[in-house]
């Protein structure tokens, strides 16, 4: 959608509002499907924008859910179950139980401790079910199994007739532009498959791995990407192992799909500062690796009004919200700023809509616009009001 049905659009919606560009969502997944290996696979974490995983369902390989939330927001949309990878720390017995017993079947499930270990094994040998799963290799943190784990539980498990020990699933990180801590990693997974299979004979069939692809979100960080991902397939092709392969992303695919509009609502001027009053705010627009706004993302702006030729100023804007921390970009140059102008974001498609501290000051989520393929837009979530969450029951 270009500038001008943007603003067309604008005629009609309140703002704070997002809008996801569908077009550009499949441009972007098809980006990646090229410069990848042809063996590569495409996981979406869920995590990133729920409200685009209707539209991208037929786009990829799987989805990683990490919450009962996240699932049930899936199987409402009635995405495939076959594509779920139920994941994340913390895997509550009885929905573990109820989702493998049910009819039907999971893709897999993804084992990050020992007791998700019991729970799951415990589960498939109670509904006689043969259940695919990823042991999570830990890279040092609080998420996965070390690598004694694993290989105690393949030397137990791995002719289990409840599990299919699918392979590893290994995640380090997010934002990562090194191509040298990646091949680090890579070597390093690479080396521990081969261990197991000299160790205890087990060949993996499958391995899923979160690279952590960074965006571009702030300006004068610049990053060649396609160089990047041609050294990525580059260590993807080297690798000893030969099973299927699966790159499990969320910012990398959705980001550059989503707009965040917001409009100025105050102009001010205190201790020779320029300030700037938008109608949304920190508890809407997340940018990883943003410090206290001195990085200036993205950004357009657009003029509600008609004058001569401004001089250039120098503004911090900042949200709604009663916090001096609300602080969205400082000493942004711009000219000609008004009230009634719009602030347009960029790269807002992945994680600004569920990351954000929504319910801090009772204040209005945004509406959701979808912009489909041949221009036309579809609403996916109307304002709503927040304060019914915030309010005792008495």
């Amino acid at each position: 959608m270009n500038d001008i049905q943007l603003k067309k659009l604008l005629e009609k919606k309140e703002t704070p509002l997002y809008v996801f560009d569908l077009e550009e969502l499949r441009c972007r997944i098809q980006t990646l499907r090229r410069a990848l290996p042809n063996h590569v696979n495409l996981c979406y974490a869920v995590k990133a924008n729920t409200f685009i995983l209707k539209e991208i369902s037929e786009l990829v390989d799987r989805f990683e859910i990490c919450s009962p939330g996240e699932l049930h927001i899936c199987q409402r949309l009635w995405l495939p179950p076959e594509k779920f990878v139920i994941s994340g720390v913390y895997k509550e017995p009885a929905l573990m139980s109820q989702l493998i017993a049910q009819e039907g079947k999971i893709g897999a499930y993804t084992v990050e401790s020992m007791t998700q270990f019991t729970i799951l094994h415990e589960a498939a040998a109670a509904a006689k079910k043969r259940l695919r799963v990823f042991l999570r290799l830990t890279s040092g943190n609080q998420f996965g199994l070390d690598k004694t784990e694993i290989e105690g539980i393949l030397a137990e498990y791995r002719d289990s007739s409840c599990l299919d020990i699918r392979g590893i699933q290994y995640f380090s990180g997010t934002q990562k532009a090194s191509i040298k801590r990646l091949k680090r990693e890579l070597t390093s997974v690479d080396l521990f498959l081969e261990t197991l299979h000299g160790k205890y004979g087990y060949q993996a069939k499958e391995l899923e791995l979160g690279p952590g692809f960074p965006v571009s979100y702030f300006q004068g960080e610049p990053f060649d990407e396609e160089s990047f991902l041609w050294q990525f397939s580059h260590l993807l092709n080297e690798m000893k192992f030969r099973g299927a392969i699966t790159i499990e992303l969320g910012r990398s695919i959705a980001a550059s799909c989503g707009k965040y509009f917001t409009k100025i609502v105050d102009l001010k001027r205190n201790h020779s500062e320029n300030y700037a009053i938008v109608d949304g705010g920190m508890h809407q627009l997340v940018y990883y690796g943003q410090f206290m706004a001195m990085k200036h993302p993205f950004v357009r702006h657009w003029s509600s009004h008609t004058a001569a030729e401004a001089k250039e100023q120098e503004w911090n804007i900042c949200g709604s919200l009663c916090t001096a921390n609300d602080i969205l970009m400082k000493k942004v140059p711009l000219k000609n700023l008004q009230i009634g102008d719009i602030l347009l974001f960029e790269n807002t498609g992945a994680y600004c809509i569920t990351e954000g501290i929504s319910l801090f000051l009772s204040r209005d989520l945004p509406e959701v616009v979808l912009i489909k393929e041949n221009g036309t837009t579809l609403t996916v979530r109307d304002h709503l009001q927040t304060e019914i969450f915030n309010t005792p029951l008495y």
